[in-house]
């Protein structure tokens, strides 16, 4: 795990994702909700890029378990603001419906056409660099 990572702290000196040994299911998972609360709204970010940040960079795969287990827990997930490396809504399908993905997003200013987040580049979000400023 990245040594920024640690030093991440909030209000209450607290770490904002705690550091991990193994990747047991759980605590993985809680992890990745605690990157993915930090996404600003009108941003995306990648499933590869919160793996990587959390030190599990070929973990891409299970953080999208993780978004799709996300629906029900609290404090709410963003789930609409984690797309794949391309900037496709390849997770639309673990909505309520396949549009509230997209619809999300658009309320939060993302211009999405052919479920790809248009500008891409622009808006996403690196935990890696965004974490260290």
């Amino acid at each position: 795990m990245k040594e920024s990572h640690r030093k991440m702290t909030d209000k209450t000196n607290q770490p904002l994702v705690k550091e991990k040994k193994s990747l047991d299911r759980n605590g993985f998972f809680s992890d990745v909700f605690d990157v993915v609360r930090l996404v600003p709204e009108g941003r995306v970010t990648t499933y590869g890029a919160i793996a990587a940040y959390l030190g599990t960079r070929l973990s891409a795969r299970m953080v999208g378990w993780a978004m799709n287990a996300s629906h029900a827990i609290q404090p709410p997930v963003p789930a609409q603001r984690v797309v794949n490396r391309n900037g496709m809504l390849s997770g639309r399908m673990h909505f309520e419906t396949p549009s509230e993905m997209q619809e999300l997003l658009e309320k939060e200013g993302v211009n999405v056409k052919d479920n790809m987040v248009q500008d891409f580049h622009r808006l996403f979000w690196d935990p890696t660099i965004e974490m260290t400023l």
